[in-house]
């Protein structure tokens, strides 16, 4: 199995279009999992149309800034630990 990834310095998932903006790119380039840097965050895992956001890395302060998280698309979330 091939799985396709990318990485995306996107400095804000707090807006709503902008997760749905990371989602359309997943698809259109037929990533598998996006890295995304950067993030701004408040929340947990948030699903979208086609994966899950998972963050795992936050450096800033409470208002979880500077994090890092992927995005997974829903074939693959089974092998993601």
């Amino acid at each position: 199995m091939y799985v396709n990834f990318g990485t995306w310095n996107i400095r804000s998932l707090n807006w709503s279009r902008t997760l749905k903006t990371a989602d359309r790119e997943l698809a259109m380039y037929r990533s598998d999992l996006l890295g995304v840097q950067e993030v701004v965050l408040g929340k947990g895992s948030q699903r979208t149309k086609r994966g899950l956001f998972v963050p795992c890395l936050w450096k800033g302060n409470e208002d979880h800034q500077l994090g890092t998280g992927f995005l997974v698309h829903h074939r693959i979330i089974s092998t993601v630990k």
